[in-house]
């Protein structure tokens, strides 16, 4: 059996040393991904040298035979034989070359290096990269020193080789030429060509890339997407890396049936404003025959060191645009689009902190010729100006949720405002009142609380002077109103040990009730610009207007109360199960309530709550409002989910909202045939498995499907297949049915339409079958 010799070869300016193989054990050289080296740039590291045999002429030449392994620095070379120059600095290798550096392998059958310089040529290569799981071959890879290297004739892919070499990859990147700087975080590839199973799918005379996270000037994955008001559309994105802080993309596109256009969008980042435009623009539609647009402003920064301010815009050109072009617009009300513009000031003192600030807001309703589907527009500030005042109060005790024990001390705010309200041109014809409105709301309260309880008392008011442009119901154009409001808000949070399920857990107890008197004052005349119903709901209960905004209140003389209790695992601290009632009962009627109906029953709407977690796989949540004086029910919740692994998640959901609406919906993925991967694994050995994903809403009260996702997902290990597609409702009788193809290539791209993204928003609990394996992870 030959005996390892170790030999530590000298590099001019760097010391000699020698190692000599201990009694009865072997030295080892670890592989380069266990060390963790920092190199400095005026010290060279040793180089290490071992081998079944060495001859050595010192300071001269050096030839190892047999297991070679010379490490230096992040650099480990495995061959058979080994030449090394001393004075040219000169390693020459044949015979089964390994090359490893920074996460990458690469082989061939010769290696000529200039070892520090790390310049050189390693010929026939293959490469492995850990950080992405690709490979490929070469004709040959010339290194260009410590960060960049040059391969003739390269392919790139992440798809597995078969053992026997006859079968082809899936997919593969084929070039004449690519050249890597991972210095610049560039990539360049001359006459590059995309194939998948065969078949040349993408062409390019030059194509750029980033290397890591840098952004690279270049063309991105075309857009391919389908729908039936404008048929086949394709797009070719183009990134511009205009500097470090500021970029812009630019989407020319046609589509079939209305024409060319383009889609832009400019980002920027600067130290004191950040922001971005977009722009989608279609000079000709020809389907309707004009030029159609979307315009978006997002934008936030100081003035000075002391002023924000805030932009938040979206403007389209006509009212039908968010039925044909619903994937362009960023808002999540379509129909409505606001434009906000905001500043802000704030002062800190010992005692509190002051806010000054000023704002314009405007709305683009878009209506719609049918009557019963048109909708009242809110009203624009033009402007908003005002201040508030707030003490330095502790918010959590204020919240009415979290005893701390301090004492009790004053807290109180005050906000001073006027607005100038009017109306946008979509308003509807009955909206014709428009005005200004000077208000002030103001509290003192005195918290005070315990290790396990809370205790606010608390006195407030809120006034109102009104001017209008059009006469009042009572004949006047302006008028005042004071309404004050005292309440009494306490509160227990008690504990105990206990079990679950076998399982330890801590219980809690968590009462409140709100005493709340608020008198009834006449707000017949009054005019609303701002005040809209609150939901009810388990929050809302103890609320003390129930309105939203300024210009209602409600009167009250009631008390408010309810509990939660919680389950808690005392091994995880995970909540397993929660249970909640509230309730208000009225000590007299209330005069203006939400529907405008007086209330005279007592007991108001019982709210019930109740969610479990009782292991990782099953969640289930509901809420449920009953009818106090016939026991119906108002309006219901019920959600179930079921997650037992990885790409496994199945939920189903109940909604009612008496007279108004019932919905059924249900949402899954899961597997459908195919290999079982329950972790995601990659690489070579991998089969391809077919998986199901959708969202299916069905109305109950229309007895019609509603928005809905239905699709299928091909995962082969390499490469994921998405088809399906997209229906959502825009009228009573109109939908827009949308078709996504999309295909992933594990590690390089996705191509066509954005399939993922309205998978994983529509879906609960989905999970991108690439999302362990895609060094891009997921895709916008």
């Amino acid at each position: 059996m030959p005996l390892a010799v170790l030999l530590a070869v000298a590099l001019p300016a760097s010391p000699v040393a020698w190692a000599q193989e201990s009694a009865g054990e072997g030295l080892a050289l670890k592989p380069s991904k266990q060390l963790n080296q920092t190199r400095r740039k005026d010290l060279r590291p040793a180089m290490a040298l071992s081998a079944d045999r060495i001859t050595t002429e010192v300071d001269q030449r050096s030839e190892a035979q047999g297991d070679v392994q010379l490490r230096y620095g992040n650099l480990l070379l495995k061959t058979k034989t080994l030449t090394y120059d001393h004075a040219q600095d000169l390693a020459t290798a044949q015979g089964d070359v390994e090359l490893s550096q920074n996460g990458a392998i690469l082989r061939g059958p010769t290696l000529s290096l200039f070892v520090d310089r790390f310049e050189g040529q390693l010929d026939s290569p293959t490469y492995f990269f850990s950080t992405t799981g690709g490979s490929g071959s070469a004709k040959a890879l010339h290194f260009l020193g410590d960060q960049r290297m040059r391969a003739d004739e390269a392919t790139y892919s992440t798809c597995p080789v078969s053992e026997d070499g006859e079968r082809k990859r899936d997919w593969e990147l084929v070039t004449k030429s690519l050249r890597l700087d991972f210095e610049a975080g560039e990539g360049e590839a001359t006459g590059a060509v995309l194939r998948f199973l065969g078949v040349p799918i993408l062409a390019a005379p030059s194509l750029s890339f980033p290397l890591g996270d840098q952004p690279k000037s270049g063309l991105l994955p075309p857009n391919v997407n389908i729908d039936n008001r404008s048929g086949f559309e394709f797009g070719q994105p183009y990134y511009w890396s205009i500097a470090p802080n500021r970029d812009a993309t630019f989407t020319p596109y046609v589509m079939t049936k209305r024409g060319a256009g383009v889609d832009s969008e400019f980002r920027f980042l600067e130290p004191a404003h950040r922001g971005q435009i977009n722009l989608a623009w279609l000079p000709n539609d020809r389907v309707m025959g004009r030029s159609r647009w979307d315009l978006r402003l997002q934008n936030d920064g100081d003035i000075t060191p002391n002023w924000r301010y805030q932009i938040n815009s979206e403007r389209v050109s006509d009212n039908d645009y968010w039925k044909d072009f619903r994937r362009r617009m960023s808002s999540q009300t379509p129909r409505l689009l606001q434009s906000d513009y905001r500043t802000q000031r704030d002062f800190d003192f010992n005692w509190g902190d002051v806010q000054a600030y000023a704002r314009v807001q405007r709305w683009q309703p878009l209506q719609v010729t049918e009557t019963v589907d048109q909708f009242a527009s809110p009203y624009q500030r033009s402007p908003q100006i005002g201040v508030r005042l707030q003490t330095e109060a502790d918010d959590s005790v204020l919240a009415g949720y979290l005893p701390t024990g301090r004492g009790a001390r004053l807290e109180g705010g005050v906000e001073v405002e006027y607005n100038r309200f009017d109306l946008p041109s979509g308003a509807l014809t009955s909206q014709t009142q428009t005005g200004e409105r000077m208000h002030m709301l103001g509290h003192v309260s005195l918290p005070m609380s315990g290790a396990a309880w809370w205790l606010i008392p608390k006195v407030s008011f809120n006034s109102a002077s009104y001017h209008v442009d059009e006469t009042l119901a009572n004949g006047q154009r302006s008028i005042s109103r004071t309404i004050p409001t005292f309440s009494i808000d306490h509160g227990w949070i008690l504990e105990r040990n206990t079990t679950l399920f076998g399982q330890d857990a801590r219980q809690t107890l968590e009462p409140r009730v709100l005493y709340l008197n608020t008198p009834y004052r006449d707000q017949s005349f009054v005019p609303n610009f701002d005040a809209a119903p609150r939901d009810y709901n388990f929050d809302s209960v103890f609320a003390e207007n129930q309105f939203s905004g300024v210009d209602r209140v409600s009167d009250a003389h009631m008390v408010a109360f309810g509990a939660t209790s919680r389950w808690i695992e005392n091994e995880r601290g995970e909540e397993q199960l929660r249970l909640g009632m509230v309730q208000r009962y009225l000590l007299r009627d209330q005069r203006i309530s939400p529907d405008g109906t007086p209330q005279t029953h007592r007991l108001s709407d019982v709210v019930l709550l109740g969610s479990a977690h009782l292991n990782q796989a099953w969640w289930t949540d509901s809420t449920l409002q009953l009818n106090s004086s016939d026991g119906k029910v108002e309006r219901t919740v019920l959600r179930l989910r079921y997650s037992p692994g990885p790409f496994r998640t199945l939920s189903a959901s109940y909604r009612l909202a008496r007279g108004q609406s019932e919905q059924l919906e249900l949402a899954w993925q899961w597997p459908l045939f195919g290999p079982d991967r329950k972790a995601v694994t990659g690489g070579p050995g991998c089969q391809g498995a077919w998986y199901g994903a959708g969202r299916l809403q069905y109305s109950m009260r229309d007895k019609r499907f509603t928005d809905s996702v239905i699709g299928a997902e091909y995962d082969s290990g390499c490469w994921i297949l998405r088809i399906g597609a997209e229906r959502q409702a825009t009228g009573r009788a109109e939908t827009n049915t949308r078709l996504m193809l999309q295909l992933e290539l594990v590690g390089l791209s996705p191509l066509g339409s954005n399939a993922l993204k309205v998978l994983r928003d529509n879906i609960p609990g989905y999970r991108s079958l690439s999302s362990e394996r895609s060094a891009f992870g997921t895709y916008d």
